[in-house]
């Protein structure tokens, strides 16, 4: 059993996670699947990016309806990834690199091919009965609530050897299980000290605030307009919008189990880092990460919208600071994953791709409060993938086409060599097609270029470790018209400014006082895009399109 009393125990706080999407990053076998062995060769690209920890999406026993997310088997490592041996030499090249591994736990819900489930639904008295969320339909034989799948339609689907319902919140292949079942509890607790055991340094606890419903089964009520046009964890086009969710997650309850699964954690020295995918997402997340008390961290939607204003931008931060500021708890930020568009499509305003935007974007992730999660292929500035319908494997954009084209978009193969069959990906045929877009930007490409947005990633990365400000520092935002970003992080009395302009024309910014720019990045274009001018009394910053500054107060010594 590992220590949790180390010298660099809070080692998350701040800390660069970058997201690996298994079945698209390498591919070692040829079979056109990325793999464990395939992650590990690749591991040299993520330790030179400088990130901290690498955030594994599911590679557990899976039929794959939901690619991972379904998990048929939590200690089996699924055939198409490799073994646990591959596991284990993973995770130790990784800590060799100075990498530390969180592994995705999907604790909500099961696949339906899990032992369990096969159990649990061969009738209404077996050991496992209630290991799951079974209800009668109502007199009429509808289901038993109103509650909607986040995928589309009802959440609940006839069994008919049980001759009940079961709940699913996603797909009808994903029963979700019964955390008011004390056995259930135990069962899950288990499966994480497994990968404890194992050596692990954190989780990654997929949709952990759809952990319990309301066991009276309430209907759930309509939204409000005001309630449609908030930040949401699906499309307002998807009838899940439509509703109010106080009945079939972020149940009270929750935090119970919350603090078990931290007791457990703590004794191993491992990380919690919690999605919560809820309408109001900050009050639960800072529930969920009251300081020592459940989670570690907890990941933030916010940012993953179309909506990227400075206004907007501003307030889902302060939201987040605020909530979280009473309890203690820290929050994790990311622009782009597995779910959505990639942010250099998603907020290019329609027009073009732009390098200068995308290296924006970057620069203001690292510089919020919390710690970032950068996804596989954004320190390329990948653009999203266009997949046509034929070629599609997500059941999430199959279902909703062509209003919304689903997830793979962002999931095509990372592209490693641009001259290779499917970029070096893999030799066989890839799940995905490899996107022509992206070849020119492949890993070998920007490698040996200066100016490529690859060396301005690991330039960035190498300098926001020796700014501690940017890590644990103090968020506060000052005003600015659109479409300027400006705020200020503080710890002691250090402090450190940081102004985006996230338009495409120069912008100039009347400063409260004397700074002194930092330069991250001598010579390159972020830095040099913007300037320092004298006025009078006062001093002008000026902001080429897309520019960012960072300074401090003048005369106190750089950090």
């Amino acid at each position: 059993m590992r220590s949790s009393n180390n010298s660099n125990s809070e080692w998350w706080r701040g800390a660069v996670i970058y997201q690996i999407y298994p079945r698209s990053f390498m591919d070692s076998n040829g079979d056109g699947i990325g793999d464990l062995p395939g992650i590990t060769s690749r591991l040299e690209h993520v330790a030179s990016l400088g990130a901290d920890a690498i955030w594994v999406s599911p590679f557990f026993r899976s039929p794959m309806k939901d690619f991972g997310y379904d998990v048929a088997d939590y200690r089996a490592v699924d055939p198409i990834f490799g073994t646990l041996a591959d596991f284990d030499e993973m995770l130790a090249r990784a800590h060799a690199l100075g990498l530390k591994i969180i592994i995705d736990q999907v604790l909500s819900h099961t696949s339906d091919q899990h032992a369990w489930f096969a159990e649990s639904r061969t009738s209404r008295n077996n050991p496992k009965a209630d290991w799951y969320v079974w209800a009668d339909p109502r007199p009429d034989g509808t289901p038993p609530t109103n509650w909607l799948s986040v995928f589309g339609g009802p959440a609940w689907q006839w069994d008919s050897r049980r001759r009940q319902y079961y709940l699913h919140s996603f797909l009808k292949e994903q029963p979700d299980l019964n955390f008011h079942c004390a056995e259930v509890q135990e069962a899950l607790l288990g499966e994480v000290r497994f990968w404890c055991e194992r050596g692990v340094d954190g989780f990654r606890f997929d949709a952990c605030n759809h952990q319990f419903h309301d066991a009276l089964l309430r209907d759930n009520p309509p939204s409000s307009a005001a309630s449609l046009d908030a930040v949401s964890t699906v499309r307002a086009d998807n009838p899940y919008a439509m509703q109010q969710h106080l009945y079939d997650k972020s149940q009270m309850e929750n935090l119970g189990f919350l603090e078990s699964l931290r007791g457990l954690l703590d004794d191993y020295g491992a990380v919690a880092l919690g999605e919560v995918g809820d309408e109001n997402a900050p009050p639960v997340m800072a529930q969920y990460t009251e300081l020592g008390k459940r989670l570690h961290l907890a990941y933030s939607f916010s940012l993953l919208t179309a909506e990227h204003s400075a206004r907007h931008l501003r307030h889902q931060v302060e939201t987040l600071d605020h909530a979280l500021a009473p309890t203690g708890g820290w929050g994790c930020w990311a622009v782009s994953n597995h779910d959505v568009p990639r942010v250099a499509t998603r907020w290019n305003g329609g027009g073009p791709e732009d390098t200068r935007r995308d290296r924006l974007w970057l620069a203001l992730l690292l510089a919020l409060r919390g710690s970032a999660s950068i996804y596989q292929g954004e320190e390329l500035g990948l653009p999203e993938a266009e997949v046509p319908f034929e070629l599609l494997q997500d059941p999430y954009g199959r279902a909703f086409w062509p209003e919304f084209k689903g997830r793979d978009g962002c999931r095509t193969p990372m592209p490693w060599k641009a001259d290779e069959l499917h970029a070096g990906f893999t030799t066989g045929g890839p799940w995905l097609p490899v996107y022509g877009r992206h070849l020119p930007l492949a890993v070998d490409r920007q490698s040996t270029d200066p100016d490529s947005m690859l060396a301005f990633s690991r330039a960035l990365l190498r300098w926001r470790r020796t700014q501690p400000l940017l890590r644990t520092g103090s968020i506060a935002f000052l005003d600015a018209p659109e479409p300027v970003l400006w705020f200020e992080r503080r710890e002691g009395n250090q402090s450190l400014q940081a102004v985006f302009n996230l338009g495409g024309e120069p912008v100039s910014i009347a400063l409260r006082e004397a700074l002194e720019p930092l330069e991250p990045l001598a010579g390159h274009p972020l830095s040099s895009s913007s300037s320092l001018q004298a006025g009078g009394e006062r001093r002008m910053l000026a902001l080429a399109p897309y520019g960012v500054f960072f300074g401090r107060p003048a005369g106190k010594e750089q950090m």
